[in-house]
C-alpha cells in the first residue's frame, strides 16, 4: 500500500457560502451583483448545481474574490489522505515542524518536535488542541503556567493569548487546529 490521496470532484458551496457570510450578504445581493438567479446560487452553496467556469468567475466577482480562491476553499466532495512520516537522521536533534494535513483544509494540524522560540507569544482566532505526544512542556496561557507530559492534552479557544517550551529533549507535540481561514468564532466585544 502506497499512499493514497483520491479525489473527487471539488464541491464549492460551502466555500461561496462562507465567503457570502463573512462579507455579511444576501443571496439576492449576491444575484444582484453577479447577474446570476437567486435559485441557482441557492442550489450551487446547496452543492446542488456546480456553476460553470464563466458563472463561477460572475459569483467570484460578486463576492470580492477569485475563482482560484473559492477553488482553494472549497471541500472536496470525498478524500483520503495518507501523509507519512519523516524520516529523521540518528542524532538529529534540531527543532522540526510538519504538517500533518496537507492542503487548504477546515482543520489544521502540525506536529512540533524539539523546542521552538519559546518567547512567541501566539494568538490563534479559532480553537485549537495540543497534545504531548512525547516529551513535556509548559505552556503559559493567559498569564497561567501548564505543565503537561505525555498523552496530556491543553484546549485552547479561540483569542486565547499562549507560549509554550518543551522542557525534556524530543519533546513532540501534535497542534490540531481549526483553520484560520475559517470562521468559526465571531468576534468578541471587549
Amino acid at each position: 500500500m502506497g499512499d493514497h490521496k483520491e479525489q473527487q470532484p471539488v464541491r464549492v458551496g460551502a466555500a461561496v457560502r462562507r465567503r457570502r457570510r463573512a462579507l455579511e450578504l444576501t443571496l439576492a445581493v449576491v444575484a444582484e451583483r453577479s447577474g446570476l438567479s437567486v435559485p441557482f446560487l441557492s442550489q450551487v452553496e446547496n452543492d446542488r448545481a456546480r456553476p460553470s467556469s464563466t458563472s463561477l468567475e460572475k459569483l467570484a466577482d460578486a463576492l470580492r474574490t477569485t475563482a482560484v480562491e473559492l477553488l482553494a476553499a472549497a471541500d472536496p466532495a470525498a478524500s483520503v489522505d495518507v501523509v507519512r512520516a519523516e524520516p529523521v537522521a540518528e542524532g538529529d536533534f534540531d527543532p522540526r515542524t510538519r504538517a500533518l494535513v496537507r492542503g487548504h483544509h477546515q482543520l489544521h494540524a502540525s506536529e512540533f518536535t524539539g523546542d521552538h522560540d519559546a518567547g512567541r507569544e501566539l494568538q490563534h482566532r479559532n480553537d485549537e488542541l495540543m497534545y504531548v505526544a512525547d516529551g513535556a512542556v509548559e505552556i503559559e496561557a493567559e498569564g497561567r503556567a501548564y505543565r503537561l507530559g505525555r498523552g496530556d492534552t491543553l484546549y485552547l479557544t479561540g483569542g486565547v493569548r499562549h507560549r509554550w517550551r518543551a522542557t525534556v529533549p524530543d519533546t513532540r507535540i501534535i497542534v490540531v487546529a481549526v483553520a484560520e481561514h475559517i470562521e468559526a468564532v465571531q468576534n468578541k466585544t471587549r
